[in-house]
């Protein structure tokens, strides 16, 4: 009796083991990367990471961070990602040759972007800045866009508001600081983070003007399309499930966001109320949305006709409405 209960135990033990590591071994693991280290659009990542929500889903999360758009399409060019949160006028690389697709609409309105200016300058309206030099980080990109949007916007055409790409936001800002421009477009965690500094005043939110976008974008690489797309369809289920969570656990969700992106606790509370309205719940994208991003690739001269969106873009790993 006593032999037959301990082989009854070890049988149990061996069906637990076996289940245990059944469980282990379904975890695919997924390389994601994120365009902007201090994002707040792309702190879900980290978010569903830390709660354990992409593991309940089969998926265990490498993140990377890069310094910008470019950067990151290079890495998943390479095959060292899987996954690129990134911006929406990234769509164009794909037409490119960027081997990836947009797999489901992550951010809407430019809520992430502003224009900042000095609290003690000369620029107190929209109107001053006629003629005024407003730094953004590259030629073609999504702040000259943007900042070119609100020339146009004001009837001053494109060059109404003189535009300078010079890099970093850190370097924008402290040209800011010395005078050397008026303005500065740029994320909102930098402009929260300047402001901090009692230096800074926002003058434009982006996200108030343009209402038909999709700021971020969420891609994957056409390998692991072709590769695991039930893995793909397992990361975008817990991705929706992580924007539900963040929702409902707001604090937990900025003590997240400090803890990753290094930024204070007030700031990363900014960019919760700013940011979470934004974020997509379905991943659906819209046709109005797409063809003002193509028209915005037209605008900056990254492509020289606006593409068929459709063929950019796939809906198909997306949960089920």
């Amino acid at each position: 009796m006593i032999v037959q209960r301990w082989i009854g135990a070890a049988g149990a033990c061996a069906v637990a083991l076996n289940f245990a590591c059944g469980a282990a071994s379904a975890q695919t693991t997924i390389r994601l990367g994120k365009a902007q280290a201090n994002q707040f659009a792309f702190v879900p990542a980290d978010v569903g990471a830390d709660a354990g929500i992409f593991k309940k889903h089969g998926i265990d999360l490498e993140i990377s961070s890069f310094t910008g758009d470019a950067k990151e399409m290079q890495a998943l060019t390479a095959g060292s990602l899987d996954i690129a949160l990134g911006g929406g006028p990234a769509f164009a690389t794909i037409v490119k040759g960027v081997p990836m697709k947009a797999v489901a609409a992550e951010a809407n309105a430019p809520n992430t972007i502003m224009l900042v200016v000095l609290k003690d300058g000369p620029i107190k309206s929209v109107d001053d800045l006629k003629g005024r030099n407003v730094s953004v980080s590259t030629a073609g990109s999504l702040t000259y866009w943007l900042t070119q949007q609100l020339s146009r916007a004001q009837g001053w055409g494109d060059d109404g508001i003189k535009i300078s790409p010079l890099g970093s936001s850190e370097t924008q800002i402290a040209a800011l600081k010395t005078r050397q421009i008026d303005g500065v477009t740029t994320d909102s965690v930098t402009v929260y983070k300047f402001m901090e500094t009692g230096d800074g005043r926002i003058l434009v939110k982006y996200g108030d003007r343009i209402k038909d976008f999709h700021v971020h974008v969420i891609y994957a690489s056409d390998a692991l399309i072709a590769g695991n797309p039930a893995a793909l369809k397992a990361f975008l289920a817990g991705w929706f499930e992580t924007i539900a969570y963040m929702r409902d656990h707001r604090q937990e969700t900025i003590d997240i966001a400090v803890k990753h992106t290094g930024v204070s606790p007030a700031v990363a509370a900014l960019s919760y109320d700013d940011t979470m309205p934004i974020l997509s719940l379905d991943g659906r994208f819209s046709a109005k949305a797409l063809d003002v991003l193509a028209t915005s690739f037209v605008d900056t001269k990254a492509l020289p006709s606006k593409p068929d969106m459709t063929t950019l873009y796939t809906e198909a790993f997306l949960p089920a409405k």
